[in-house]
């Protein structure tokens, strides 16, 4: 057993020593690969599959070392097989997986496009923004649930298709309507596509690990996050039991907004600056920073 360890030792020392640069950035690019898919596959059942995989290729390289035939025989079946399944029993993960990797490339494109988007199209996000923050102000102080849904890149169709279309101009009479108790529409979501209130009614999808959400979470923060786990958009909750207003974004829910706090928010996150305003924002940032001594020596002078 000694010399097989040692024989080992010398092979990766000799694959070691004919490596060249190329070699390396393969190296480094395969690991940065598997860092991604591990976070990725964090938090979900595929974490759990990876795992069982990885005990098994142990399993697999300890049974082909001491020529343990049988159980060989049973794996390699099992591999054959087991692919198929996984790839039937783990779809909606992987769906999930593959779509977190496409939006992760458009967060470049839409930068990209963002000097395409018209001073009319901007004005129009944020009269959407201030219709959903003043119509989440009342709705709160009657203690009257909503859910908002701003849809981004991942295109919301599913849900769409399950509710009823509007196409409307978004404004705080329209989701008081909408969200009025014992109206048809006032149990589902509202999805906000281009700045137009789409659609409502429209059924949201399940979170992926409900037992671990609070129980004080109604359905509509529950919903919420479901969303959020399966797309790139931000969902506004106002709770029907305390009036409380939150945010769904990204699987994570954050509570407590006011309506200027969710002002701010929501535009941070629908309107990104244009690359000249984060220049100027970086330049006044060193001016800041050059000045602090001597602010600080000002300050001590006081005193």
């Amino acid at each position: 057993m000694i010399q097989y360890l040692k024989d080992i030792w010398e092979n990766i020392q000799s694959v070691f020593a004919t490596m060249g640069l190329v070699d390396y950035l393969d190296i480094l690019l395969l690991a940065y690969l598997i860092y991604k898919g591990i976070k990725i596959i964090k938090e979900t059942r595929a974490e759990q599959l990876i795992k069982g995989i990885i005990l098994l290729a142990i399993l697999f390289f300890v049974v082909n070392q001491f020529q343990l035939k049988a159980m060989k025989v049973i794996i390699e079946t099992f591999l054959n097989v087991g692919i198929i399944a996984i790839l039937i029993v783990f779809q909606p993960e992987l769906r999930r997986v593959l779509e977190k990797m496409g939006r992760t490339t458009k967060v470049k494109k839409l930068a990209l496009n963002f000097e395409s988007k018209t001073d009319a199209a901007t004005a129009d996000i944020h009269n959407c923004i201030e219709a959903v923050c003043t119509a989440c102000e009342q709705l709160s102080q009657t203690a009257t649930g909503a859910l908002i849904v701003f849809e981004r890149e991942t295109k919301l169709g599913e849900q769409i298709d399950t509710g009823t279309i509007i196409n409307a101009t978004p404004s705080p009479e329209l989701f008081g309507n909408i969200f009025f108790p014992n109206t048809p529409l006032h149990d589902g979501a509202v999805i906000i596509r281009d700045s137009k209130v789409y659609a409502a009614g429209c059924f949201l999808p399940k979170p992926q690990k409900e037992e671990l959400i609070s129980k004080a979470l109604g359905s509509r923060h529950r919903a919420a996050i479901g969303m959020s786990e399966v797309s790139d958009a931000v969902i506004v909750v106002v709770s029907e039991e305390t009036g409380t207003i939150s945010i769904a974004e990204n699987g994570s829910l954050t509570r407590f907004y006011n309506k200027d706090t969710l002002r701010k928010l929501l535009t941070a996150k629908l309107i990104p600056e244009k690359p000249e305003a984060k220049k100027m924002k970086g330049k006044a940032l060193k001016k800041h920073k050059k000045n602090a001594p001597d602010a600080k020596k000002e300050q001590g002078a006081d005193k």
